[in-house]
């Protein structure tokens, strides 16, 4: 253990993500390891702010590697934003001893982390989100299993969706990124997949594509919107539904997956990655290194400036979702 850290914090923040108890448990293990005094900070931010804090050891991260969700909880922090807030969290920084705090999600949450940084509180961040939006790495922990689970449901719906001849149309997260939608509609073999960084069109996009298919035999069809698409400026899903039916005369029925692709068991690609990131994480903060995110690039896994990481802007592989839609068909 460094001479100069002695005590780390770990806190989740934002929207929560299979895998992020896996993360704590890497972190407060490794610390521990390392001789570390480890810290968890419950409902992320909030907790810096109120002092909201337990000393972790071995059992409390005992049987948590396979749980989803956070037994840390998390929440959203608007009050962080401000200075005052910031200014009560670097207090209870202090009076905690905490020489370093590992922030587990996505990129409000690094720009958190930056701002503590900047009032010399080191911090790492790790990518824990089910979007899989944050640019300056390839996979977030969570994503895998968001994709899983969203892929399993879909497969549940076509059983019906094929017996009855309907065409069913999936609403799946991702308010401003597509890789759940994209994603799971290869896997489901989806007729058309809708991602808010491509805007559609009713014609090109669903009526021709779902009329085509019809005329080589097929009688059941499967839309996976993501649901940024619907979110402003677009019908609702509901409205999108009826609109297929009317035109096409064929029975269509909508589905919103929700906060289902939240929750359940990580994979093992989250568990092992989450583990292995949280570890890096902590390896940083012992080496007295701060103001880093922890990614995933080349299926490596590396870190970069925080400020860096948070000037990237993140596009949907176009080459990926043209052959979704070659394959498609």
């Amino acid at each position: 253990m460094s001479d100069s850290v002695k005590t780390i914090g770990v806190l989740t923040s934002g929207g929560d993500a299979p895998g992020m108890n896996a993360t704590v448990r890497s972190v407060v293990r490794t610390g521990l390891h390392m001789g570390m005094r480890v810290l968890g900070i419950r409902h992320g931010y909030n907790g810096l702010i109120s002092g909201d804090m337990v000393e972790m050891n071995l059992r409390s991260v005992s049987d948590i590697i396979h749980r989803g969700g956070t037994i840390l909880y998390t929440a959203r922090c608007p009050e962080f934003r401000e200075q005052a807030g910031l200014e009560k969290a670097k207090k209870t920084c202090q009076a905690a001893g905490l020489d370093g705090i590992v922030v587990i999600g996505g990129d409000g949450s690094f720009r958190g982390a930056r701002d503590l940084s900047l009032l010399g509180i080191p911090c790492v961040g790790l990518p824990g989100t089910i979007d899989n939006d944050i640019a300056s790495s390839d996979y977030t922990i969570g994503f895998d299993t968001a994709m899983n689970t969203a892929m399993q449901m879909v497969d549940r719906l076509r059983d019906t969706t094929q017996s009855h001849d309907r065409c069913s149309v999936v609403e799946v997260m991702g308010r401003h990124a597509g890789y759940i939608a994209l994603n799971t509609g290869i896997a489901c073999g989806a007729t058309s997949i809708l991602v808010p960084e491509v805007p559609f069109d009713f014609k090109r996009d669903i009526y021709d594509r779902m009329m085509n298919t019809r005329k080589t035999g097929k009688q059941h069809f499967i839309i996976v919107v993501a649901e940024g698409v619907v979110a402003e400026n677009n019908p609702s899903i509901d409205e999108l539904a009826k609109r297929i039916q009317t035109e096409t005369g064929i029975e269509t029925r909508a589905t919103v997956l929700g906060h289902v692709q939240r929750g359940g068991s990580p994979t093992v690609e989250d568990r092992v990655n989450a583990s292995l990131m949280g570890n890096y994480a902590v390896e940083l903060l012992n080496r007295g290194i701060g103001n880093r995110v922890v990614v995933m690039r080349d299926n490596k896994i590396v870190d970069i400036d925080i400020y860096e990481a948070l000037q990237m802007k993140k596009t949907i592989d176009m080459h990926t979702y043209e052959v979704a839609h070659q394959i498609s068909i």
